[in-house]
């Protein structure tokens, strides 16, 4: 693993609309690590609260974010605008999206009880799509449809 930050203040940012990154943190000097959606893990430490193989969601030559979602913004006691204390590591990483990180990222995004609702062929069908798609731009656009069809 690499150390990206140690105990590093940052702002935990509110922009409405924006899915699972609706309350998200910059992860400063992270523009240079390339990766598809779902190939960037990182775990480390939000204030007291222990990140667990949460995704590093590329932005095309911009810094990373990680979403902080509802039950780490309560943990913590923070909401948008708050100052918070980030230590997080990198893992090894390989290339590409997998199912297991699309839930991840439905969980996050507080949808996964409205995708389960789904038939399993309508599950399928957007797993598919979004990991189909070759590119990290692509996925993310895909991951961010689905969001906010499942947010309806």
């Amino acid at each position: 693993m690499r150390e990206l930050l140690k105990n590093k203040k940052l702002i935990l940012h509110h922009v409405p609309g924006k899915g699972a990154w609706t309350y998200h943190i910059v992860i400063p000097n992270t523009a240079d690590i390339e990766g598809t959606w779902g190939s960037l893990k990182v775990s480390g430490m939000i204030d007291d609260y222990e990140l667990k193989e949460m995704n590093l969601a590329p932005r095309k030559h911009e810094d990373k974010i990680i979403s902080i979602n509802k039950e780490i913004r309560k943990s913590i006691g923070k909401t948008g605008g708050d100052t918070v204390s980030v230590t997080l590591f990198l893992h090894s990483h390989d290339s590409g999206s997998t199912k297991s990180d699309v839930i991840k990222c439905f969980e996050d995004a507080e949808v996964l009880k409205s995708f389960k609702s789904l038939s399993k062929e309508g599950q399928e069908e957007i797993i598919s799509d979004i990991t189909s798609k070759k590119t990290e731009a692509k996925q993310i656009e895909r991951i961010t449809h689905h969001i906010n069809q499942l947010l309806d």
